[in-house]
């Protein structure tokens, strides 16, 4: 699929890997309702695109993103925004938060999402990378879980992803304070996976990308991904087994199973014939029924 042209973000395709960046360098990235369904939308392309590998999640300028707009004065209030784009989140008399609507796409993601954290990323710019697979960031990037300083409460399902990477203790000090803190901290904390100079983050990320796009079968990482993540918040490693065993027998099966090790034993770069798009299976079809308790 060719570049996409949209509003508040940038798409583009190269080489297997596609590049989504917040566009709002004059608002530091500032989230609105027009970005939230772009967001949505550039997901789906990654999807739906088999040529599309692995994703990159970036900002623009000197922020990833500040969080939600501000410059109305009533950002959080949502009935009041006479928002259009706002207003197509509204089920019944609730209105989904956006950044969640965003982190439930990813989650669902069938392709891997690399977030490249290149500064500013407090509000709902700390949240959304929490549904990335991987997390890199700018040495000068900052960090805030900061809504409760603005009389609200996490976004973005930060309550489930992020005691996931960091741990319950760290979250609750991250939330309860609201204060920003420094990437280094992020670092040491299993925030991110790394840190690097500005000028290098992009390039970081691309080669990390390219580690996945050139050596693993699509499907493969479409289904481990969802299993991981699924995984997370499973009761008993029995749900995992199950699984497991349903999609290694489906994929042991498959084109890019022979592929796999052909290319192993003849010592060449594989060439996997399966698409994400028609060939990838199901393992949770009534997994819930534990055929093997």
């Amino acid at each position: 699929m060719a570049d996409q042209d949209f509003e508040t973000i940038l798409y583009s395709v190269d080489d297997g890997i596609a590049t989504i960046t917040l566009n709002r360098p004059d608002r530091m990235n500032a989230m609105t309702g027009r970005m939230i369904h772009d967001l949505l939308q550039a997901f789906d392309l990654t999807d739906a695109d088999d040529d599309v590998r692995c994703v990159i999640f970036t900002g623009a300028g000197r922020a990833f993103c500040a969080g939600a707009d501000l410059g109305s004065g009533a950002a959080f209030d949502y009935g009041s925004l006479a928002d259009p784009d706002i207003e197509k989140t509204r089920v019944g008399d609730i209105y989904r938060d956006g950044a969640g609507l965003v982190t439930m796409r990813m989650y669902e993601s069938l392709k891997p999402i690399i977030a490249a954290i290149n500064g500013v990323a407090v509000g709902a710019g700390a949240t959304m990378p929490l549904a990335a697979d991987i997390r890199l960031a700018s040495t000068t990037a900052r960090f805030g879980l900061v809504f409760a300083r603005r009389g609200i409460i996490p976004d973005g399902a930060a309550t489930w992803f992020l005691p996931k990477l960091v741990g319950l203790q760290t979250s609750l000090e991250w939330c309860m304070t609201g204060r920003v803190f420094p990437a280094q901290e992020a670092l040491e904390k299993g925030l991110v996976r790394s840190l690097h100079a500005p000028e290098d983050l992009l390039s970081a990320a691309r080669e990390l990308a390219r580690e996945i796009a050139d050596n693993t079968a699509p499907v493969s990482i479409a289904l481990t991904r969802q299993m991981l993540w699924r995984m997370a918040g499973a009761d008993h490693p029995m749900e995992a087994h199950i699984t497991d065993s349903r999609a290694i027998q489906s994929r042991g099966a498959s084109a890019d199973a022979r592929e796999g090790v052909s290319s192993f034993l003849e010592k060449r770069p594989p060439s996997y014939p399966n698409r994400v798009s028609s060939d990838l299976p199901d393992p949770y079809t009534n997994w819930r029924e534990r055929p093997f308790t």
